[in-house]
This record gives structure tokens, sequence and C-alpha cells, in this order.
């Protein structure tokens, strides 16, 4: 069965990028969502699936959570299973598209940036959710002021496949490693 979801998640990669090498070659002047902004992929850094740094600022996808990559910094000292491939699926989505953007929408508790991210006009969360490689996180958070957006992100996670992981909240809990020396 893990065998299987992985040749999905394989397959679902190849298809999104081949699906995305066939848009058209102009780019319109219009953001893909009122108020996103176009992120220069040249300053970028990857984290993990929902998570990458532009300059110094770190910003977290809106609407999903995937599965956790080691992150000994915090406690994570492996990782979750799938979770190279969600990291490795949003890097290759991201680093492969003619436009990146992002629309903002305040910080989270560890002082993120929030924000709903767009792949040529597409919602990376949704993308992320069509292959497996994200639980939908908006029933508990709320739409974040994005009610259309959430509502598609709601949809995918619907129609999409069950993830094959725990759910990274659930996960963290049992493998995280909390230290008491705080400064």
């Amino acid at each position: 069965m893990l065998r299987l979801n992985r040749v999905f998640i394989g397959l679902c990669l190849a298809a999104s990028l081949c699906a995305a090498g066939t848009t058209g070659n102009a780019r319109s002047p219009r953001p893909s969502y009122p108020g996103a902004v176009v992120i220069n992929m040249h300053d970028v850094i990857f984290d993990d699936g929902d998570t990458f740094i532009v300059g110094h600022t770190a910003i977290r996808v809106l609407g999903i959570d995937t599965p956790e990559i080691s992150h000994p910094s915090v406690g994570i000292m492996e990782d979750q299973p799938f979770g190279r491939a969600a990291a490795d699926s949003t890097r290759a989505w991201m680093t492969r598209a003619r436009v990146v953007e992002v629309a903002y929408d305040g910080r989270d508790v560890y002082r993120r940036r929030l924000g709903h991210v767009f792949i040529d006009g597409q919602l990376l969360a949704v993308k992320l959710l069509a292959c497996g490689l994200a639980y939908e996180n908006v029933r508990h958070f709320g739409d974040n002021g994005f009610p259309d957006l959430a509502d598609q992100i709601m949809r995918a996670a619907d129609a999409g496949p069950k993830p094959a992981f725990e759910p990274p909240y659930l996960w963290r809990k049992q493998h995280q490693h909390h230290t008491d020396s705080k400064k």
C-alpha cells in the first residue's frame, strides 16, 4: 500500500508539472487574487511542505498542514512519513513556476507570515491536497478572511485522496521532543 501511495504521489507531481507547462506563455499583469504579490524566487529558501522563507521572513501556507520533516532546533528529530515528498513537491512546483504569488494575512504564534500561495494562478494548498500530501485545516482555524479560497481548499480536501499519514498535529504530539531550558 505504501508503495502504491508513493507511485500515486509521483504520478500526481508529474502530471501537475506537465500541466503547468502547457499554459500560455504570456503573463497577465493582474494578480491571481486581489492583493496577491509576486515573490522573487531567487530569495526563497525552502523549509518543508507548508513553510518557506523569503528574504528573512518565514511564510506559512494557509489552509493546510503537511507532514513534518526533521527540525532538531524545534525538537523534531525524524521525518514524518511523506514529509520529504510534500517538501519536494512544494519546491518543485514553486521553482518551475513562471509566477509565484502570496496573498498575506497576518502572522501565526511563531511570527511566520500567513498567506495563500499561488503557483501560476493555482493554490498550492489545493495542489498538495489533490496529491494526498496535506490535511486541510480551514475547518479548525477558519477562513482567515478568504472565504472563497477556504471553500476551494475544503472542496479539494473532500474530493482528494485521504492522506496516507497521520495528521501532523497528532504526529508532533508523539514525536516532538521538548526541552525545558528556556532562556
